[in-house]
């Protein structure tokens, strides 16, 4: 028996999330929302066999539907959870799970009280890449762990281009990194301190750098802004995760295709490339389909306490960058031209979807 789920929210993740569901031999797509009209006839060509609706109700109504996916903008999932969780239906939620820290608190205290299951797609908790490094910590190869460096740069979404109500670039994408240190760390934050930069005469900042300790004692620094080359005539990026041991030290390096993973151990050294995995929405909704079919929830599904620890923690390190004299470089002018040059980008980083009716 397939296990029927409705898609609310029909952009970029949406549709990431649709190509998986298919795939998966354990779903079927019973149902697509959104409120463009576009957009949904975009959904009905990609997605024939589905309901392509405009309101959500109808989902949470028909008891046949076992499981929503969330992939609307954040300030509309607190709602969507509410009626989620009063008709009994199993979320994944894209992050972060709602608009503002207390809304955020407020989705995790209704999912777990609710006999329902449910996760929040925070997607470098499901990467190979980062479950091989965490063995090598558990090993003894590394000695004690000491030191983590986390970047991700990119020329990635651009001031104003949307999902302000995800906050700027290092809430909307950094939390991820943020949740990643802290799952290494398997513990707290203690300190932070951070700095920031806006760039182009935007009003949040759109580059942060912030370090600290954690309540084990271990340090990191976590570098992330969609800021590196958004004019450059050939686009790159530059992402890393770096843990150092008292005595070796693992690396993870990606260029978006391949995922490479360098082990310098006190009795091994290794050089393991596989291919990247994207946002791991396959491996993330198998995980849902385990747990569903064995009735109990699989520990590799990110939680949305998770999701709401980190987005927390980012918020706090931006308002900390705040403090620190944060400086205001580049002009409104530039930031015109970045978005008529992503406007007309056929591939780049973080583009939003255009909607194209012969899908």
């Amino acid at each position: 028996m397939k296990i029927p789920v409705g898609i609310i929210g029909f952009g970029r993740m949406g549709r990431y999330y649709l190509k998986e569901f298919q795939k998966n031999v354990a779903y079927e797509v019973a149902y697509i929302c959104d409120l463009d009209a576009e957009s949904r006839e975009v959904a009905q060509k990609m997605a024939p066999e589905a309901q392509v609706i405009s309101d959500d109700q109808l989902i949470f109504n028909d008891k046949r539907v076992q499981v929503v996916a969330l992939t609307t903008t954040a300030n509309a999932r607190l709602a969507q959870i509410q009626k989620a969780v009063a008709a009994g239906k199993h979320i994944i939620a894209e992050k972060p799970i709602a608009d503002t820290i207390d809304h955020e608190w407020e989705a995790v205290k209704l999912v777990e009280e609710a006999p329902i299951l449910s996760t929040a797609n925070m997607y470098l908790q499901n990467a190979w890449y980062h479950h091989l490094m965490r063995e090598v910590v558990e090993s003894a190869e590394l000695g004690e762990l000491a030191i983590m460096r986390i970047c991700h740069m990119t020329p990635g979404l651009a001031p104003g281009e949307g999902h302000e109500s995800e906050g700027p670039s290092f809430h909307d994408c950094g939390m991820h990194y943020v949740n990643l240190a802290r799952w290494y760390a398997r513990c707290e934050y203690k300190t932070w301190h951070a700095q920031g930069v806006c760039m182009w005469d935007w009003k949040d900042p759109w580059w942060i750098q912030v370090h600290g300790t954690f309540e084990s004692g271990v340090v990191y620094d976590i570098t992330q802004g969609f800021v590196y080359g958004q004019l450059a005539k050939n686009q790159t990026h530059n992402s890393y995760v770096e843990l150092i041991g008292t005595k070796g030290f693992c690396r993870m390096t990606h260029d978006f295709k391949t995922a490479v993973v360098e082990i310098h151990g006190v009795t091994e050294t290794q050089r393991i490339e596989r291919p990247y995995g994207g946002k791991n929405i396959d491996r993330l909704i198998t995980e849902m389909a385990d747990s569903i079919e064995k009735g109990v929830r699989n520990p590799l599904m990110p939680s949305f306490r998770d999701s709401a620890m980190a987005s927390g923690y980012a918020w706090k390190m931006i308002e900390d960058a705040r403090k620190n004299a944060l400086p205001s470089i580049g002009t409104h002018e530039e930031l015109e031209e970045i978005w008529e040059h992503r406007r007309n980008l056929k591939d780049g980083y973080g583009l939003l979807p255009r909607l194209n009716k012969n899908v």
